[in-house]
Formats: C-alpha cells, sequence, structure tokens
C-alpha cells in the first residue's frame, strides 16, 4: 500500500509535551518568562539592545534540552510510524525530542534550538552538537550567528507548510499546547472538516474550541493510550472509552 494511502496523523505539539521530560515552559507561573522578560530575550529589539544577554538566555535553553530526554509520548508517536501509520509532527517547539524518540517528519515552526543560522542569510543554518554561540561566531558569509528560532514579532516561515499538513490530515492530534499563540492556534482551521480532532492536555476541557475532542491527561499519558487503541485497530479513530 503506497503511503498516500496510508492512515494519516498529524499531530500539532506544544510546550507541555515538553514539560513532562523536564524543559521548563515558558508560560507557567513558575516559567521563564517569570525571570526573562520576552522582550529582553526573544525579540529583534531584544537582540539589537544585547546580543550577548540573548545569546546567554539560549545557551541556558540549549543546556536544558540536551538534558531532557523523551518521554512516553513522544515515544508513542515515533512507534506509531512502525505500525504503518503516515504521522506527520508540527511542533511549536525548539528542542529535538520528537526526533530522538525516532520521529522522521517533524516540522519546527519556531525553529530549533541546537541549531545556528546566519543574521543575513536565514538559508544559512548549521548544528551546534555541543556548546553555543559566542559572540564573533560568524556564517560563512562572514555575519555574527543567532539562535535558529523564531522570535516575537518575526514571521513565521514554514507556517504554509505546516497549514499544508494540517489539510491532508485524517485525524488531527493536538497535544500540550494552550492554542493561544498565534497564528500556529489557527492550524485546526485548515483541518479538513470530516477529520476528528483531539487535544491531550490537563486542562483540555477548558482549552478545546467547540467540535474538538477532548482528553484531559498528560501527554505521557493520554498520548500512548491512544496510540495503544490506533496500533490494535490498524486504523485512527476516537475511542469513546478513554473519554468517560
Amino acid at each position: 500500500m503506497g503511503e498516500s494511502r496510508q492512515p494519516h496523523l498529524v499531530v500539532f505539539t506544544g510546550a507541555g509535551i515538553s514539560a513532562e521530560s523536564g524543559i521548563q515552559t515558558f508560560r507557567a507561573s513558575d516559567g521563564l518568562w517569570a525571570d526573562h522578560p520576552v522582550e529582553e530575550v526573544a525579540t529583534p529589539g531584544a537582540w539589537r539592545r544585547d546580543p550577548a544577554r540573548v545569546l546567554r538566555f539560549y545557551d541556558a535553553r540549549r543546556d536544558q534540552v540536551r538534558r531532557a530526554r523523551p518521554n512516553p509520548a513522544h515515544k508513542a508517536l515515533a512507534a506509531l510510524e512502525t505500525q504503518g501509520f503516515r504521522v506527520s509532527i508540527i511542533t511549536q517547539n525548539i528542542d529535538d525530542l520528537h526526533e530522538r524518540a525516532g520521529s522522521r517528519r517533524v516540522l519546527h515552526l519556531h525553529g530549533e534550538v541546537l541549531k545556528a543560522r546566519s543574521t543575513v542569510d536565514p538559508r544559512l543554518r548549521y548544528p551546534l552538537p555541543r556548546g553555543g554561540i559566542r559572540l564573533g561566531d560568524v556564517c560563512d558569509k562572514g555575519s555574527q550567528l543567532r539562535p535558529d528560532v523564531v522570535w516575537f514579532g518575526e514571521a513565521v516561515p514554514l507556517f504554509a507548510d505546516a497549514c499544508e499538513l494540517a489539510a491532508e490530515a485524517d485525524l488531527l492530534l493536538v497535544v500540550g499546547t494552550s492554542l493561544a499563540v498565534m497564528p500556529a492556534a489557527s492550524l485546526l482551521e485548515y483541518a479538513p472538516f470530516d477529520a476528528p480532532c483531539v487535544l491531550v492536555d490537563p486542562e483540555a476541557e477548558a482549552l478545546a474550541p467547540p467540535g474538538v475532542t477532548r482528553l484531559s491527561q498528560p501527554a505521557g499519558k493520554g498520548v500512548p493510550a491512544l496510540v495503544r487503541h490506533w496500533r490494535r485497530e490498524g486504523r485512527l479513530w476516537v475511542p469513546e472509552t478513554l473519554l468517560e
């Protein structure tokens, strides 16, 4: 059976899935923004004013990502690919936990913290297997390197690609996101009208818009439970027994 005929699960993940691996989130009461105001570390203006501070902030994020490990939610999504499902992941997260779990199709809407990119040519990207970025580190065109992340106030270059993926979904699974960050939150509008949409989050009852099935569980519990059903049945569906 060709890949185009396989059930296509499109997964949209946010900070909640990474939080279960120990990665500090931005919006929690004790999150990153509590100590680091966004305008001081994650905007083009912050970069112009104090690039050294921005680099230190992202070096610390990078160290945290390297220490983290994929959790059961990441692993379950990766395992689903081995069962003949087509799984595409759209993530707001800048870590590489999906890839380390084994997922092969991951689109990073907001960039990747384990990469650097040129400040004059965004096509020039460089992996950072170890260490960080220092002032004076330059790209092949001689320009200072910056974190390969999308800052507040910048365009989201891969948003159109993410919309195309969402439009191909047989089922859209949303995991660990408040659905508050735009334009990413509008991805749900691009899914086919007849494609089921499930939100897995401890606060799902409060977060899910009308028409979205709510599974009020942490990602590490809810996602593996769904995947077990799908692998056993060989199809994508919303098992009502999980929603009681």
